[in-house]
């Protein structure tokens, strides 16, 4: 088991990263074989009333057009992944308060009856939304933590409560939620120390699914000037996770293919066994921009999945028939 100070060396030394990504992809493929998940993703609103410094989604951002879907659209681009061969939807959004605990609850129970496992991404909410949401039919909690330094989180999410943050996640597991979370890499101030502190605490809290990424600027926020995250130091941090933690799922993130055009191919190799094509409905997808550049699934899904499908193929991996949970017998 690697303890805090192997992962700071690991993380400070470049001459055997081609190793630490072929141990990653060995312990992938013993632990969660060649197949990858694919999760059809929905963002349904880019409203959101936080105010973190990164991302181009927070309330302060006055320069994008913002959007709310109604739930029959979000019903029907569930229905549309379905019929493509989506076993998973990832329903995402700002933290909107327009979307009610009721509201949300008939919109996943409409999803629900398509027979897929539904993953919430839509942050911080009371225990009372999450048991609700569960009992519902959602599967699945991804609330990322983004830096486990108290001091920084502090500093990226003004008005937020790092505390709430870790009993959110805690609770989610509580209730019995596959739970996510993740971490950007390379935010401003951000030491190798913090984040090996963010994979000791992924380990901790036996986190089901972790996202991780570079961080990349987006031009309305207040860290538009910074420099963006290094790609490989964010692949060797998604690689030593997977080392840790064995038998997760880790995203291929879009994140990772906006730093590299063959990104999330090579996190596929390095490590990750999931990744998340945009299903939303086009009109849409532009004005849901966390950072400039996203990589977008285009106007026709089906071709995207046969590209994708293709691609798998020529790295010796096979698209999964099942849900994927982390505990099969689900």
């Amino acid at each position: 088991m690697l303890n805090k100070n192997d992962i700071v060396e690991i993380l400070k030394d470049n001459t055997q990263n081609h190793n630490l990504f072929n141990l990653a992809d060995d312990t992938r493929k013993k632990y969660v074989g060649n197949t990858v998940h694919l999760r059809g993703l929905i963002e349904f609103s880019n409203i959101c009333s936080k105010t973190c410094k990164y991302c181009g989604l927070r309330y302060e951002n006055k320069n994008i057009d913002r959007y709310r879907m109604t739930q029959e659209e979000i019903v029907e681009c569930a229905q549309n992944a379905v019929e493509l061969g989506y076993k998973t939807i990832v329903l995402q959004s700002g933290e909107d308060n327009f979307f009610t605990r009721d509201t949300l609850c008939k919109i996943i129970k409409e999803i629900k009856r398509l027979d897929v496992a539904i993953t919430l991404s839509i942050g911080e909410r009371s225990d009372d939304d999450y048991k609700a949401f569960k009992e519902a039919g959602a599967d699945r909690y991804l609330l990322r933590i983004e830096t486990t330094d108290e001091n920084l989180y502090k500093t990226m999410h003004p008005h937020m409560d790092f505390k709430n943050r870790l009993k959110c996640l805690e609770n989610l597991k509580k209730i019995g939620y596959e739970t996510g979370t993740g971490c950007l890499v390379g935010l401003p101030n951000q030491s190798l120390e913090s984040l090996a502190n963010d994979i000791m605490f992924f380990k901790e809290l036996n986190a089901d699914m972790i996202g991780i990424g570079p961080f990349l600027p987006h031009p309305d926020t207040p860290l538009s000037d910074a420099p963006h995250g290094d790609f490989n130091l964010a692949l060797k941090v998604m690689a030593i996770t997977r080392i840790v933690l064995k038998d997760i799922n880790i995203p291929a993130t879009t994140a990772m293919e906006t730093l590299n055009k063959n990104g999330r191919i090579i996190a596929l190799k390095s490590g990750a066994n999931v990744i998340m094509p945009n299903v939303t409905n086009t009109k849409f997808q532009e004005k849901y921009e966390i950072y400039p550049n996203k990589t977008k699934s285009g106007n026709d899904f089906a071709e995207y999945k046969e590209t994708l499908e293709i691609k798998l193929k020529s790295i010796g991996r096979t698209i999964a028939q099942n849900k994927g949970f982390r505990n099969p017998t689900k």
